[in-house]
């Protein structure tokens, strides 16, 4: 795809990546948060972090079984807006629903659960962030820095959990977004073994080689 259409494409994925912030700027200027517009904002961020990460995550499976090699151009900005979305709704505990009020906020992440696992979910997010630049991989080496970026699965295997302890009740959504994901950890899983596969028998080949 030539690099013109890349950079349309990618001011569309801004303007659909933003339209939740702009929704949720629009509600607030029109009074239109619902009765609690705390709860709404912090589910309306949360979701969106969740869908975005998981998005990008969905980027790899769609590019090899496409073959689409310039989606990976978009993994980047979608894993980046996953991470602003999620501190606006960390930043939405913090300063709207707390007050800033830090023994209360570490009462909730030591005994509410689906507290606890927002934050570490959240925690996971942060040095992919701070990596996410080419100066990291450059500086890493492309194998530590694929090792490391793999903790978005685990950041959004705690973020799907966290959604559903959090809702009790209608677990449609959280089930949906913990399927998508479980697809695309098996994607992973088959796509590892077969390599484990491949460089098993090329070991053995090249062994049977040397021993004739």
């Amino acid at each position: 795809m030539k690099n013109k259409h890349i950079i349309w494409l990618k001011v569309v994925a801004w303007v659909v990546c933003l339209i939740s912030l702009g929704d949720l700027l629009y509600r607030y200027f029109t009074q239109n948060l619902s009765a609690n517009p705390i709860e709404f904002v912090t589910n309306e961020t949360g979701q969106t972090a969740l869908k975005l990460l998981i998005a990008s995550l969905a980027i790899t499976p769609m590019r090899k079984l496409s073959g689409w090699n310039w989606l990976i151009r978009f993994r980047r900005l979608l894993g980046l807006f996953a991470f602003f979305y999620a501190f606006l709704h960390l930043t939405t505990f913090v300063v709207l629903d707390k007050f800033f009020d830090w023994q209360e906020m570490l009462r909730d992440v030591t005994k509410r659960p689906f507290i606890t696992v927002g934050v570490l979910s959240f925690v996971l997010m942060v040095p992919l962030a701070v990596t996410s630049m080419a100066w990291a991989i450059r500086k890493m080496g492309g194998k530590n820095w694929n090792l490391l970026h793999r903790l978005a699965y685990a950041s959004a295997v705690l973020g799907v959990i966290h959604f559903w302890w959090k809702v009790k009740a209608d677990i449609t959504e959280p089930a949906t977004f913990g399927a998508i994901l479980a697809i695309l950890l098996i994607y992973r899983i088959v796509v590892w073994s077969r390599s484990r596969l491949k460089a098993g028998a090329g070991t053995a080949a090249k062994a049977a080689l040397a021993s004739e």
